[in-house]
């Protein structure tokens, strides 16, 4: 692939991980502390080609290592096309994605939340509406500051009943109508391609 083509792919991935946030995250409050984020631009938005489980690791090592550095980047969303399709594949090597927090002393400063365009619930059907609340076009590690997202849920009324409104939308939404909005963040991407 030439320097251009992989400026466009990553352009492409940018552009669909970003409409995926707007229209699904933002726009269905799925996530409530999103936008006041994204309008601060303390979002960072970064695509590895890693190929590798190792490869990942490295990149996931080298974004904890810049959030550390960088207080004016809020949280980053790691996405990484090239590795880690299957979702059981992924969903095990959330283990090793905690694990390299550990050993890096990061417990309690950071942590990951995980989207993933097959995500499943454990005891949910492939199918079941609430799945979409984590399902992103592309594979991607969430990495948060602790302490903010403590912050956010002390301040924002009945907090705890985020996850459970959102899978009442989403079950009123439909799987069709999801799937369909999901498939529209990858059409974006693949037209910027």
């Amino acid at each position: 692939m030439t320097e251009s083509n992989q400026l466009q792919s990553h352009d492409a991935v940018i552009s669909s991980v970003r409409h995926w946030v707007d229209s699904v995250v933002v726009e269905l409050e799925l996530c409530p502390f999103a936008k006041r984020e994204l309008l601060n631009s303390r979002v960072r938005f970064v695509t590895t080609q890693a190929s590798t489980e190792e490869l990942l690791l490295s990149a996931l090592e080298a974004e904890l290592e810049l959030l550390v550095e960088n207080d004016a980047i809020e949280t980053t969303l790691l996405i990484h096309p090239a590795v880690l399709q299957n979702f059981e594949d992924y969903n095990q090597f959330l283990n090793q994605a905690d694990g390299l927090i550990a050993l890096k002393a990061l417990e309690g400063a950071y942590q990951i939340a995980s989207f993933h365009p097959d995500y499943r619930f454990a005891s949910t059907a492939m199918d079941d509406a609430e799945n979409y609340s984590n399902r992103s076009p592309y594979p991607m590690l969430h990495l948060l500051r602790e302490a903010s997202v403590e912050a956010a849920v002390a301040s924002y009324p009945n907090a705890e009943q985020i996850p459970q409104r959102n899978i009442q939308r989403l079950k009123e939404m439909g799987t069709e109508r999801l799937h369909a909005l999901l498939n529209s963040c990858f059409d974006l991407g693949r037209n910027r391609a």
